[in-house]
């Protein structure tokens, strides 16, 4: 449910008076106490922070896919407003953006290098690679560690930086051994391209193969309140301080074609309840799920980003949480 625009503005300034502190495991912080209204800092950090690696970040982060073109392929339709929702994200406290070379392709990783460098200290770019565009329609898996080197340099470039933070495998190879695929990763890392690694759309053995070569730092696999496939990953993750980045969080797709699903019902009836749309409620439930999730929602807008890091004061009680399921 969307609510009109002057409330979705009140919200923001409201927001941070909301913020109540919630139980975490011992690598991942509770909400942070309210800024000033109007501060923006209270918003991305107002769900509290988590570790990746050795860095600390805010637990809404922001996914870099959207400010692509159509099909996630080309030059933004706006590219001034691409621009202006990094740099308003950043405005906002958010220090963890998430891209991959596979976003324009490309042009994701370029926008960020145009929008933000020099680049905050304190902020985290992750990227991907694993997967290549032969066209606007293909997303085909490249696991050859060949690629993945070539891959990981040309992002090194194309951000202009020294050192990827956080570079994620983005999708095994059926066609290349992953223990191929993860080793080359591991040899970049020696090597001081690569600080973390990351995966993205691995299973529970995948994860664990890989963590018998290296330390993973995060996973990123599709979650959200209506698909709940990776909740053994999860598990893992929360047991042992990884952080878990969950794609397709708001589950856009569900609500159009599981309009019967029961927890996305539940999930908007408090929705309506608490007087904020669908797609906060979605990073709310997100949110309070696990103290290892760290949500990455995306936009090519300015209004929609607002709209979502002020997601990040919104505390869903025990209840509303028993109520989804």
């Amino acid at each position: 449910m969307n609510i009109d625009r002057s409330s979705r503005r009140g919200f923001l300034v409201r927001g941070a008076a909301i913020v109540t502190s919630i139980a975490m495991a011992p690598r991942f912080a509770p909400a942070a106490p309210a800024a000033p209204a109007g501060s923006g800092k209270a918003y991305s950090a107002a769900a509290g922070t988590l570790m990746v690696g050795d860095r600390t970040v805010n637990r809404l982060g922001f996914g870099a896919m959207r400010i692509t073109g159509e099909g996630i392929w080309g030059q933004p339709r706006d590219h001034g407003e691409a621009l202006a929702v990094l740099r308003r994200a950043i405005e906002l406290g958010t220090n963890f953006i998430d891209t991959a070379d596979a976003y324009g392709p490309f042009v994701s990783e370029l926008l960020i290098k145009e929008a933000l460098h020099p680049y905050p200290a304190d902020l985290v770019i992750a990227t991907k690679g694993g997967l290549v565009r032969p066209s606007a329609s293909a997303w085909v898996s490249d696991g050859r560690p060949a690629h993945l080197r070539e891959a990981c340099e040309a992002s090194l470039k194309r951000l202009d930086v020294e050192q990827i933070t956080l570079y994620q495998f983005h999708r095994p190879d059926p066609q290349v051994p992953f223990e191929d695929s993860v080793g080359e990763l591991a040899k970049l890392q020696r090597e001081g391209k690569i600080r973390h690694i990351g995966l993205s759309n691995v299973d529970t053995q995948q994860l664990a193969a890989a963590r018998a070569l290296v330390k993973v730092v995060s996973v990123q696999n599709r979650y959200n309140v209506a698909d709940r496939d990776s909740d053994d990953i999860l598990a893992v993750c929360e047991r042992d301080g990884i952080a878990f980045l969950p794609w397709a969080p708001l589950a856009e797709r569900e609500q159009g074609s599981s309009a019967a699903d029961p927890r996305i019902a539940a999930l908007s009836a408090i929705a309506r309840e608490r007087h904020v749309d669908m797609a906060q409620a979605a990073l709310a439930w997100l949110l309070a799920r696990s103290p290892a999730m760290l949500p990455i929602p995306g936009t090519s807008r300015v209004a929609h980003l607002e709209d979502n890091i002020a997601a990040g004061a919104i505390h869903l009680s025990k209840e509303e949480m028993k109520r989804v399921g």
